[in-house]
């Protein structure tokens, strides 16, 4: 099963925390959720605020859960309505990969050419004699 996942972070205000947000609307946020076919579901707290990822079948499920009236009205409610609030498919804050990457393979045996040193360009002054005459004087 291909699960679409979106990630509401809430940032923590200049008066108020993210966490007592999540006090007040975290429970409503996650029932709408799961009756709007959410598969799984994360709160992650964080030093900056509060992480809540949510996994859907599709993306359609998460505009119609996004346009509730009580998930607008908890999302307009966060303590930094500025900068507070970023929405964004994807896992977030950092949580990494769904899957670890695996390692390539090497190219080779895994030795890279030693660099070479370029070759020694010289370069030499002319001297500079003074200009004679035509009657061999030297002005």
């Amino acid at each position: 099963m291909d699960l679409h996942w979106w990630s509401i972070e809430v940032l923590d205000g200049a008066t108020r925390s993210a966490a007592r947000w999540q006090d007040a609307h975290g429970n409503a946020l996650t029932e709408a959720a799961i009756t709007h076919g959410a598969f799984e579901w994360h709160w992650h707290g964080h030093s900056w605020g509060v992480l809540f990822e949510i996994a859907f079948r599709s993306d359609e499920h998460f505009s119609v859960f996004r346009e509730l009236p009580g998930v607008r009205a908890a999302l307009d409610a966060v303590p930094d309505p500025v900068h507070g609030l970023m929405v964004y498919p994807g896992r977030g804050g950092s949580s990494g990969r769904v899957q670890p990457r695996r390692p390539r393979p090497i190219a080779g045996a895994g030795a890279a050419a030693l660099p070479i040193e370029p070759d020694f360009v010289g370069a030499r002054l002319a001297t500079c004699h003074p200009a004679a005459t035509a009657a061999g004087v030297i002005a």
